[in-house]
């Protein structure tokens, strides 16, 4: 029987998997992803949701309300924490969710649609542990849910012609993002990011947030490199200062300064201060992995932004 009616679609991807398969062996890290896949499933169950079909690592379920979506995507984050507290194998797993609301068409148990394809190219652009959502799912939430989320704005995502404007669940990791430098000195508010990658010499203010760097023409800042994936990192702008997320999976490492440490970002976040470079899919050591230089500009600062870049970390 075909139906077609308003759904909250949500996916589910298991990240950290791969790295089971060679440490555990493919019998153990298959059941071991299978049992977890399952234990997701019953957020699912728990917040009257429909367990659409499972994917590998990942599952995809619809909901009749946002809301109930958002509360299954909470409590899988808390399944999945609570599963790697009790397990040494599970500390490296970290779960990716989106989710989108629309008409689907449900044919047979399966769902289609624009919600279904937007939801499935979401997760490009959340990073471990996130839930990200488009602007439908938010307004149907109620008042105590919507504080939870902050605007990423609008977003090319892949197949799909207009920008979806997406928000992140804040999981109050704001300032507190790594830099493993020790606390970062506040300045006077920044007014954007300048990045330098060969030629390619853009100024971001605010207004422009979020930033994805890529190798997909759809991606804010495109970078034309075999080692950079379609949506390899993203910028955002979190109030006080700008955050960087890995999204990818060769990594993004950060350098700060001249001949600062080199901070490995590998599916997590660190907030972004004065000048350095984003070494993409390789750290800034390696000739051969794409660097991106960046500053952060304030009034006074935006004059002499140039020179300051040519020089280099």
């Amino acid at each position: 029987m075909t139906q077609i009616r308003e759904r909250t679609v949500l996916f589910a991807d298991l990240r950290g998997s791969t790295g089971l398969f060679e440490t555990l062996g493919n019998a153990e890290a298959s059941g071991l992803v299978t049992q977890t896949v399952s234990l997701l499933g019953q957020a699912v169950n728990e917040c009257h949701g429909n367990l659409i079909k499972t994917l590998g690592d990942g599952l995809m379920a619809a909901f009749d309300n946002p809301r109930d979506g958002i509360k299954s995507a909470m409590r899988m984050q808390e399944l999945l924490l609570a599963s790697s507290l009790r397990a040494d194998r599970m500390r490296n797993m970290f779960l990716q969710i989106a989710l989108a609301r629309g008409e689907v068409v449900e044919i047979h148990g399966d769902c289609f649609g624009d919600a279904v394809n937007v939801a499935a190219r979401l997760l490009d652009h959340a990073g471990d542990g996130e839930t990200v959502v488009t602007a439908e799912v938010v307004h149907g939430l109620t008042h105590a849910q919507r504080a939870r989320f902050r605007s990423l704005d609008h977003i090319s995502v892949r197949g799909r012609g207009e920008p979806v404007h997406i928000y992140v669940l804040d999981q109050g990791r704001g300032d507190a993002a790594a830099t493993q430098f020790g606390d970062v000195v506040r300045a006077a508010a920044p007014e954007g990011i300048r990045l330098v990658w060969q030629d390619l010499d853009r100024v971001f203010d605010l207004d422009s947030m979020p930033i994805v760097l890529g190798r997909s023409t759809q991606a804010t800042y495109c970078i034309t490199d075999v080692r950079v994936s379609r949506s390899h990192a993203r910028i955002d702008w979190q109030g006080s200062s700008f955050s960087l997320t890995d999204l990818s999976y060769n990594g993004t490492f950060v350098r700060f300064g001249a001949g600062g440490q080199t901070l490995s970002l590998r599916r997590g976040a660190c907030t972004l201060h004065g000048a350095g470079v984003i070494g993409l899919g390789g750290p800034p050591s390696d000739t051969v992995s794409p660097t991106v230089r960046f500053e952060i500009l304030h009034v006074a600062e935006a004059e002499r932004a140039p020179a300051l870049l040519r020089r280099g970390p």
